[in-house]
């Protein structure tokens, strides 16, 4: 084990300390008694927290940074000829990938809860966050996004508990040692990494395996998917479904009111919990029931976890109001794949408005290349649809795949496509032609959520 050999006492160095998942990991290990200092290309909310709390802080990647560390921990983003990488490894100082790093911390955890699946792990991974910290268990937390009540990503706490946001791209979860799985759906996703479909259950697959027989794997009986890859399991397994009504916890009397809330009842068969979200969306009566059912499992009473789901009210860019433009009411979203932006655009059907725009931004031109066919029937539902760039991310334009040629696919579906070549043409064409009443949706994994502060200043 990585900390049974480094000393307390020991300085860590993280390159990229001010992401969204570094940021947390170097708080953890500054609160386990190491030294810690950080690099990033631009200071930022996250880099000044970590100065604030003790973390010495550079901006801009350096050789000298990574003088007089003992460890360097880096992200996947980072390329190996990054300078502070490159002398770490010309000085033999022991570099580590973030997620093998952060895999090291579930070891020293012995209840280390994993929330997985292509869609909705932030939100659950928050709801569950805090539903234990209301239950008493003070766990150590990392989430994909800001949450109020941690005033951050991430929460320093007490182990045993800790719980972890688990994405499965590059195989990354295979490298943590969960004790709780809370496993929400399967789908085709990060297509230039896994294969197919079979190769992404595979993955899925091992890592629910990792589970030891003493643990729980929490898993959706509405998907398909995650019902074959639990079969024949040593642990102990609970299902949660909507439509499926021999799962063990089964969402009844769902209702909806006129805020776009949906209230339901959860039931085990011998105790039952009635919930009424604050969270717009249908898909997030499946990541409550995940959360009943962990926080059950783990002695969390119903009355706490009722607590727990009723004041949350969304992680950041988890259809959060970002204010209002001409009278109509404008939200962003971090939707980048065909499900989850059709559950965007669903839960925004069922709050009173006039029209529906979407500006969407695609995420990496494999995904889009890959899921091209359900990109042009993913906007059926909206009124008007403006489409931007594609946003690389890791990536390097492939030569073929363009937002020109999208909106072109899918107006021959929904005719509501208009390609933007800009940030600042997309701003103005809302400004002149958005009017009271309508929702404006910013949707997409990249740059997109600049919009929407933009266009309601």
């Amino acid at each position: 084990m990585l900390f049974e050999e480094l000393e307390k006492g020991k300085k860590i160095h993280f390159i990229g300390v001010g992401g969204v998942s570094m940021s947390g990991l170097a708080e953890i290990a500054l609160s386990m008694g190491y030294k810690i200092s950080g690099s990033d290309m631009v200071e930022s909310e996250a880099t000044q927290k970590l100065a604030q709390n003790g973390i010495e802080i550079m901006i801009g990647h350096k050789e000298e940074n990574v003088h007089g560390a003992d460890l360097v921990v880096y992200t996947a983003a980072v390329k190996q000829d990054n300078p502070e990488l490159v002398e770490a490894h010309k000085f033999n100082i022991k570099t580590m990938e973030r997620s093998e790093f952060l895999g090291e911390i579930t070891l020293l955890s012995k209840e280390t809860v994993s929330i997985c699946g292509t869609h909705g792990k932030t939100t659950t991974t928050s709801m569950i966050s805090i539903a234990f910290i209301n239950g008493g268990k003070d766990p150590y937390v990392q989430v994909g996004a800001d949450l109020k009540q941690l005033n951050g990503n991430y929460r320093i706490g007490k182990y045993p508990y800790l719980i972890i946001e688990s994405c499965e791209y590059v195989d990354s979860f295979l490298k943590f040692h969960p004790e709780t799985v809370a496993l929400l759906n399967i789908e085709e996703d990060h297509l230039d990494y896994f294969k197919d479909i079979n190769a992404i259950k595979a993955s899925f697959k091992k890592f629910v395996e990792k589970v030891p027989e003493r643990g729980f794997v929490i898993y959706n009986a509405d998907d398909p998917n995650c019902v074959e890859v639990v079969k024949d399991l040593k642990c102990k397994t609970i299902s949660f479904a909507i439509k499926n009504t021999q799962a063990d916890w089964v969402a009844t009397d769902i209702k909806l009111n006129d805020t776009g809330f949906y209230s339901f009842k959860a039931t085990n068969g011998y105790e039952e919990i009635s919930i009424d979200l604050n969270v717009v969306g249908y898909h997030n009566i499946l990541n409550a029931l995940a959360t009943i059912a962990t926080s059950r499992a783990h002695g969390i009473d119903l009355e706490t976890i009722k607590k727990s789901l009723e004041e949350f009210t969304g992680a950041s860019r988890r259809f959060e109001y970002r204010g209002m433009l001409n009278g109509a009411r404008v939200f962003d979203d971090y939707a980048h794949h065909p499900t989850e932006i059709k559950a965007t655009i669903k839960s925004a059907l069922n709050l009173p408005h006039n029209k529906i725009w979407v500006v969407f931004q695609p995420h990496t031109y494999s995904r889009t290349k890959s899921l091209w066919n359900e990109f042009t029937h993913t906007f059926e539902d909206a009124d008007n649809m403006l489409l931007l760039d594609i946003y690389a991310a890791r990536e390097k334009f492939d030569g073929e795949t363009t937002s020109e040629n999208l909106a072109d696919a899918i107006n021959e579906v929904s005719s509501n496509c208009m390609y933007m070549s800009s940030f600042e043409s997309c701003e103005d064409y809302l400004k002149e032609n958005v009017q009271e009443g309508d929702i404006v949706l910013t949707i997409g994994a990249g740059t997109v959520t600049k919009i929407s502060h933009e266009i309601t200043k």
